[in-house]
């Protein structure tokens, strides 16, 4: 299969590491940036890591024939991205979020579902063996009854990371440290266990930066299963550690981190799964492998070909915006607050 890389910011080097160790013969041909002279330059590097030529295309309607697009870009550039490439009935592969605000969320997903492009969203927390080892437990009941669910991401960004231009903004981004780092970990947590249905929240900049929107987040909520919860998240936590999700049933609890599944029986039993792994939490915010995103493209090839539902379509990806904009209303307001219906 073919496909084009749209945006060529820090995450762009990741999906190369990714296509060039896949073995299902993806080609790269194009790639696409705002700066012709990067552009030029990051072509010249993707072709020496591939082992071959790679072109630069300089507008939306030069896109060569290809089956899929991987989208790179910034949310705020999305729109005109997805319309034409839609149009010309081109898949996409995007990276989160897929908009800044909900209603843009659910406007991208319209327009593929309406011209019938697959949309897929880069979620790669759910592609981890852990992650989908504790899927599988929870499907089989091996928890019994979820009564408590806590998650927790205590990261670290240093102010040069906020210095580049528009991030952190509401204008680029859609907002601080829940839309642009949380929501992979919150993603994770309603891919395992379903819907959250209201929250209370606080969202705050701490001192330790200088951003327009938040860089600490705090939230207790209530899932359609009948959990309670509570979620912390910041980029002011010095120097960083491992994004978290506990959950505690009545037969065992679950702890997710780095990689790792430990599940704990109230039995005594005690078992762990997967393999510990960086995972971007600290001032290096690529310091994760590229394993989880080449998982990703390589489900998303094999969906195109079989007609299945990716592995984080743009359909799902909504669920995660929907729990961040009732947050951001229930920040605003100090109350309780319905989560958005599908």
């Amino acid at each position: 299969m073919k496909t084009i890389l749209i945006g060529l910011g820090m995450v762009a080097d990741t999906h190369i590491a990714a296509l060039a160790h896949t073995n299902m013969g993806i080609e790269l041909t194009g790639v696409m940036g705002r700066n012709p002279d990067k552009a030029a330059a990051f072509a010249a590097k993707a072709g020496e890591t591939l082992g071959y030529q790679v072109p630069v295309v300089t507008s939306l309607h030069d896109i060569p024939d290809v089956d899929f697009a991987i989208v790179a870009t910034p949310p705020d550039a999305r729109q005109d991205i997805v319309a034409t490439l839609s149009a010309a009935g081109v898949a996409i592969l995007m990276e989160k979020p897929v908009e800044r605000t909900l209603d843009a969320a659910q406007t991208i997903v319209t327009t593929c579902q309406t011209a019938g492009v697959p949309l897929g969203v880069v979620l790669q927390h759910r592609a981890r063996a852990a992650s989908q080892h504790l899927k599988t437990l929870l499907e089989t009941a091996t928890f019994g009854d979820i009564a408590t669910v806590d998650v927790r991401v205590p990261w670290w960004r240093d102010q040069p990371y906020y210095d580049a231009p528009g991030r952190g903004s509401y204008a680029r981004d859609g907002g601080g440290v829940m839309i642009n780092q949380a929501i992979h970990t919150l993603d994770l947590a309603l891919w395992l266990l379903g819907p959250i249905r209201h929250v209370q929240a606080l969202m705050r900049t701490t001192p330790l930066h200088h951003l327009e929107a938040e860089d600490w987040a705090g939230a207790l909520f209530e899932m359609e299963n009948g959990a309670c919860g509570s979620l912390m998240a910041t980029t002011a936590a010095f120097p960083g550690g491992a994004e978290s999700i506990d959950i505690q049933g009545s037969k065992a609890g679950a702890h997710l981190a780095s990689g790792v599944l430990t599940v704990t029986h109230l039995d005594g039993r005690v078992q762990q799964f997967g393999a510990q792994a960086d995972t971007g939490g600290g001032a290096d915010p690529m310091a994760f492998t590229h394993d989880w995103h080449q998982t990703v493209i390589e489900d998303f090839v094999t969906c195109l070909s079989t007609g299945a539902t990716p592995l984080a379509s743009g359909a799902s990806a909504l669920e995660a915006q929907r729990v961040i904009d009732a947050m951001e209303r229930a920040a605003k307001t100090g109350t309780r607050t319905k989560v958005a219906a599908i």
